[in-house]
């Protein structure tokens, strides 16, 4: 089983940055994509980037241009710079990884975090 862990969300003024943090934690395993989502409330959970263990990155477009997504992967830590922020990124941002789990026999997993709550004022 693999944990995630959010940190960094707070209350900030439109134009304003946070960053936030990920750290992947548990069994033996390796994690092949990591990624943000967010959902504000009475919408739907959406996407918002993605990183491989590669360095490959995707974007939604309500975010490119204002938002970076980077890893460490010593550290098992997934990253989201958010500039430039706008009341509309107001949400709770979750974080999301994807890979496999070793032990007596290899499987699959699919986690996410608990969230962590982004507020934009304006």
């Amino acid at each position: 089983q693999v944990q995630l862990v959010e940190s960094g969300g707070g209350l900030v003024q439109a134009g304003g940055s946070l960053r936030l943090s990920c750290i992947a934690s548990g069994s033996s395993s390796s994690i092949n994509v990591m990624a943000w989502y967010r959902q504000a409330p009475g919408k739907q959970r959406e996407f918002v980037a993605r990183i491989t263990s590669g360095g490959i990155t995707n974007y939604a477009d309500s975010v490119k241009g204002r938002f970076t997504i980077s890893r460490d992967n010593t550290k098992n830590t997934v990253y989201l710079q958010m500039n430039s922020l706008k009341p509309e990124d107001t949400s709770v941002y979750y974080c999301n990884a994807v890979g496999k789990v070793y032990g007596f026999a290899t499987r699959n997993f699919n986690s996410s975090g608990q969230g962590t709550q982004v507020t934009v004022s304006s």
